[in-house]
């Protein structure tokens, strides 16, 4: 019996015209990107192991760049080592089986949740796989705080984040009044998305000193977790959640080839306090080259919950079952990669769709 497709394809006009071209080819991809969302990207699970361990697997004339933010950032330190596909294995399933003990303190939370960093690089050979990877070169956003965001006590941070978001209300380039966007990039080969100017930015290339911390940084969600403080190279202060400044993205990722993806969303909100700014949406010019994948409707609806994994089940579900059902969209993600294999081999339908 035939399914409905799991897969939906989003494609900017050059994107579509040069995969009803030529296909889409892997040496024609320049730039991957992965969002923010916390669990949400297990429900891409299947689809991320697909594509690094089979078809991003070949050598390359050309690296192909990374570029995540919180949770992508995670992810894509995994696709940079030398058995992606195990990685992101292993991530997906540690990621899963997270539980926080009842009144577990918010220091606490930030320990447990940094074990997991363990599993994504458990030794220095993995982290220097990442830096010294010739194909596939990791790039990720962090944010450092200014003013009272970077303040220690909570009361504090969280007058900062509420002016934060009146300001970023009246207009998206007044958050760089209250945190600085930090691109920590491969060291070996500038990516194409280097200058931007849409916020101020700060570039830090990635070394043995602080990969660890910049990861760590990238997922640092504030008032959740801890902020992760002076990152060698990145100078003094403290860095946050990448997705308070990139939470979707909305940069100019590349002029040249084509920009894949994988998202659990068909819409894009550039920043984290956006989220409830329903006007506010990616600029189209900078999705022109882009190939969006993400689950169709229907597939979502067929999820434990009709919904795909959030963080909020962390609270609202006891953990046997959050972890069953995190599982069941993680397994049913199979059927992403069986539309995405029909796509890259020349049917084109989801394209049109």
């Amino acid at each position: 019996m035939s399914r409905s497709p799991a897969l939906r394809v989003i494609a900017g006009d050059r994107a579509r015209a040069q995969i009803e071209r030529d296909g889409l080819r892997p040496q024609d991809i320049r730039v991957m990107v992965g969002a923010s969302g916390g669990p949400k990207w297990l429900a891409l699970a299947k689809l991320d192991e697909h594509l690094f361990g089979d078809f991003f697997a070949g050598e390359r004339v050309e690296p192909l760049h990374l570029i995540g933010s919180s949770a992508g950032a995670w992810r894509f330190a995994c696709f940079a080592q030398a058995n992606p596909a195990a990685a992101s294995r292993r991530f997906a399933e540690a990621y899963q089986h997270i539980c926080y003990a009842p009144g577990m303190g918010f220091e606490d939370i930030t320990r447990h949740t940094h074990t997991l960093l363990d599993v994504v690089l458990p030794d220095d050979a993995a982290a220097k796989q990442v830096l010294t990877n010739p194909h596939i070169k990791l790039n990720l956003i962090a944010a450092r705080a200014r003013g009272l965001n970077a303040a220690r006590a909570r009361g504090l941070q969280a007058a900062g984040l509420g002016l934060t978001a009146l300001a970023n209300a009246v207009h998206r380039r007044a958050l760089g009044g209250f945190f600085e966007r930090v691109l920590f990039h491969a060291a070996d080969h500038q990516p194409p998305f280097y200058q931007l100017s849409d916020l101020p930015t700060r570039q830090v290339a990635l070394a043995e000193n602080n990969l660890r911390p910049a990861i760590l940084a990238s997922g640092a969600i504030p008032l959740v977790l801890s902020g992760i403080p002076d990152i060698p190279g990145a100078g003094p202060g403290i860095y946050y959640d990448g997705g308070v400044t990139d939470y979707h993205f909305d940069i100019p990722f590349s002029q040249d080839g084509l920009v894949l993806y994988p998202h659990f969303y068909p819409t894009i909100t550039p920043g984290w306090f956006d989220k409830g700014l329903k006007w506010r949406r990616a600029n189209p010019r900078h999705y022109d080259n882009v190939v969006i994948l993400c689950p169709s409707d229907d597939w979502v609806a067929r999820l434990p919950q009709g919904r795909i994994p959030d963080r909020r089940d962390f609270t609202r579900m006891p953990d046997d079952v959050r972890i069953r059902e995190w599982g069941e969209a993680m397994q049913r993600s199979e059927q992403l990669v069986e539309d995405f294999q029909r796509l890259a081999s020349g049917d084109l339908s989801a394209l049109r769709a």
